[in-house]
This record gives C-alpha cells, structure tokens and sequence, in this order.
C-alpha cells in the first residue's frame, strides 16, 4: 500500500481517500453478508482478499468483492461459519453459566475469557490468510503459528476488533461500517508479518 500513487492535478481526493471509499464500500457489503451469521468467515476473508488486492493495483471495489465471494464459495466456507456460530454460542453459554454464581466462577470466567480470545485472534488472521479462499484448514494453521510468532500482530488484532467493538457500541449504525477497517487492519498485520519474513 505504500506505492500508493500521488494526487494528480486538479484531481479532488488522492489515492489514499480513494482507498478509504473503498474500504468503506466493501465494509458496507461485507456487513450485509455477513446478517446470515453463518457466511461471517467467507464474507470477511473476501474482504480481506479484496483490500490484499488492492495494493497490487486490483480494483477494491464492491464489484470485485462479489466476483470474488462468487468465484469461492463452498461447502468449506459453511462449514466454518458453523465452527464459528458453534464456538460463539459455548463462549456465551459459558459466561452466562459463569455469571450464574457456580462454584469457581469468576476463574472459570477468565479462563473462558481468555480462550475465546486466543481462538478470535487465529479465526481473525485466517481469513487474512490467502489460503482463506481455498484452503481453511490451512490457513488455521498458519494463522495459529502466526499468533504465537507474532504477539505484536496478535495484539494489534485485538485492538482493532476492540475498536469495532466500541465504534459500533457508541453508535449502532457504525456497526455496519466496522468491519471495512476491521478487514484492512487484518490485512494489515498480515502483510506486515510477510514483509518482516522477507527482511
């Protein structure tokens, strides 16, 4: 993203407000595909696709995001947006069993707390993982050793699901802008992680 182009003359926005639309444009469409719940992975890991795509001079575009989500989906891609609900919903099961009052619950809860936190930032750098669009069980895996490799990495994701999370908290329409931001932050970390590979 740094051979972004200089504005032109005469030209009103320059490249990186360009880049900003579209981030927010495929934000927008990620966010409506994602109202399923069960498509939340594909749509967000086509996001990720998309905005990756952009720096090596492809369209990021609504346009390109739906070609691409066309192009890909699969039986995979369900499969993981029922991991992902299945995890959401023992996650939430277990706070709330937590917050009854049983015995031990208040380490129960951060043991819980912490886990789901772990298993949020690998399910989030997988679908910043190009293997994403092929291959889930693959980018898991490299998304697991690049959390444990990369804790800076790790905790730049936590704060940006942080951010959307407030964001969307302090205003609900801001809701369905977050995960625009969201996927350009995964993106991101994994190419900050590629470049530092590569030095």
């Amino acid at each position: 993203m740094s051979g972004l182009r200089t504005r032109e003359p005469g030209e009103v926005f320059g490249p990186r407000m360009t880049l900003f639309a579209d981030m927010l444009s495929v934000g927008l469409l990620t966010a409506v595909l994602c109202l399923p719940l069960v498509t939340v992975p594909a749509a967000l890991s086509t996001a990720c696709a998309v905005l990756r795509g952009g720096a090596a001079g492809q369209p990021a575009t609504a346009g390109r995001y739906v070609e691409v989500l066309r192009r890909r989906l699969r039986a995979g891609d369900l499969a993981a947006g029922g991991v992902f609900l299945t995890g959401a919903l023992v996650v939430v099961a277990d706070l709330a069993l937590a917050g009854a009052g049983l015995p031990g619950a208040p380490v129960f809860a951060v043991v819980t707390s912490a886990i789901a936190a772990a298993a949020l930032v690998v399910g989030l750098r997988a679908c910043a993982r190009p293997e994403s669009l092929t291959d889930w069980r693959a980018a898991l895996r490299e998304a697991a050793r690049d959390a444990v490799r990369d804790t800076g990495g790790s905790a730049l994701v936590l704060l940006a699901v942080g951010a959307a999370v407030a964001s969307a908290w302090m205003l609900v329409p801001l809701a369905f802008l977050t995960p625009g931001p969201l996927a350009l932050a995964l993106t991101a970390v994994d190419v900050r992680l590629a470049a530092m590979s590569q030095n």
